[in-house]
């Protein structure tokens, strides 16, 4: 709990801010050029900028420690100074000589580029002052504290207020803001939700810490679309992004094995081919089988489960299953369901699945096939990649380079895949 006491407002104040500090104008007459992006020099967060970072914005950067938001914010920092940027990076957390080690690693070094440690809100305004930047970052905010709010430096009140204090300057000079954050436990940004809801950009940072691969999408994005997705490597050199980011998920895929299954899936608005791998195994305690799953939602593997012991005549209750989704890639959406239906039935009847076949659909509780969006897309990029045979809904397009398999039940899936040759319905 944390006491706030209301400040009473006079009529001068208050004839103050009656008073408008913008004049009124025809939206035809708006300069369309006024929000033109400046290129951070990092494609992939260029990507989901929609171009780079907009004068007068403030963006919001959260990620788990140790993902690399510090490292990600520098280099787009540097690359900005290389564009004959002005930037200021406070660093809160660390000092400007481990600031300095980090970026003459990643190559992040350039005089435009000023570096200063401070976690005073007065400080931050004051060089902000005196350095006349046009991008700020500071990192991070949930250290940040001003003198006279109570509480300690993390608390609601102060990231709410140095938050919104940090916003204002934005708004007022026309300086791009980057704010670095941590996220809770529960996944969630640490501090309350206005702060989320005062800013124009929220950028969520995550990857699985035993994997290279690092992710960058925007949960809010008010100058494009908040539907891409950039991919990054986790080097000694820093972040380097993935070009091909289905090639490297497939690049170690064991040909042949079974339980092994290739899917189409969409993370935003890009198309990713990954591989769904299953082990079904006799389980010790039948009544107390075991269900493990990673990169997919846990609830929903049971319901596929079900789905397919009642439709496809398998036996799997009294069998430990265990699912993964190789490369620390998450897929959440239904279009990964046929290929973890398809892989599990792979691996418990011991029989894999052509290796130039790729996989994608949602399956009812009825165990029909169901349709999904931008399934073109998919297909396209798996003819880039070589497959040349796809099991897909029967309401699915044709493409051109790529055989479209087309079922309408999960019985009629697992026959096209080759693991039964019985008829089609159960």
């Amino acid at each position: 709990m944390v006491e706030e006491v209301p400040v009473a407002v006079g009529a001068p104040a208050a004839a103050a801010l009656s008073q408008p500090r913008a004049t009124p104008s025809p939206i035809t007459e708006i300069d369309p050029l006024g929000a033109t992006p400046l290129s951070t020099g990092v494609p992939e967060l260029d990507r989901v900028l929609s171009g780079g970072l907009v004068a007068g914005s403030v963006t919001l950067l959260g990620g788990e420690p140790g993902m690399g938001k510090s490292t990600l914010a520098l280099q787009a920092l540097a690359g900005l100074a290389r564009n004959g940027v002005r930037c200021l990076l406070v660093a809160a957390e660390e000092s400007v000589d481990q600031v300095r080690a980090r970026a003459g690693r990643v190559g992040a070094l350039h005089p435009e580029l000023i570096v200063v440690s401070a976690n005073s809100l007065p400080e931050v305004l004051a060089h902000a002052d005196n350095v006349q930047p046009q991008v700020l970052a500071v990192d991070s905010i949930q250290t940040i504290a001003d003198p006279e709010l109570g509480g300690v430096p993390g608390s609601v009140t102060q990231v709410r207020d140095c938050a919104q204090a940090l916003v204002r300057l934005a708004k007022t000079r026309d300086v791009a803001v980057v704010l670095i954050g941590h996220v809770t436990k529960e996944g969630t940004l640490a501090g309350p939700r206005v702060l989320e809801h005062v800013v124009d950009t929220v950028l969520a940072f995550d990857g699985d810490r035993h994997h290279a691969l690092r992710m960058v999408h925007a949960l809010k994005h008010r100058f494009g679309s908040a539907l891409e997705v950039g991919l990054f490597e986790m080097g000694e050199r820093g972040l380097q992004g993935v070009a091909d980011p289905s090639a490297l998920f497939l690049q170690d895929r064991r040909e042949g094995a079974t339980g092994s299954v290739v899917c189409a899936v969409l993370d935003g608005a890009r198309p990713l081919l990954v591989e769904v791998q299953a082990l079904v195994a006799p389980a010790s305690a039948p009544a107390n089988a075991r269900r493990s799953v990673q990169g997919f939602e846990a609830a929903r593997l049971a319901m596929l489960l079900a789905v397919l012991e009642r439709y496809s005549g398998l036996h799997i209750a009294g069998c430990d299953v265990f699912v993964s989704v190789a490369g620390g890639v998450r897929i959440n959406e239904p279009a990964g369901d046929l290929a973890v239906a398809l892989a599990v039935a792979s691996a418990l009847l011991g029989k894999p699945i052509s290796a130039n076949t790729v996989v994608v659909g949602e399956i009812g509780l009825g165990g029909e096939m169901r349709g999904i969006g931008r399934l073109e897309q998919r297909l396209t990029e798996a003819a880039r990649l070589g497959y040349r045979r796809a099991i897909v809904p029967r309401s699915a397009p044709g493409i051109d380079g790529i055989e479209s398999v087309k079922v309408h039940n999960l019985a009629s899936a697992l026959s096209a895949a080759g693991l039964l040759t019985g008829p089609d319905e159960f």
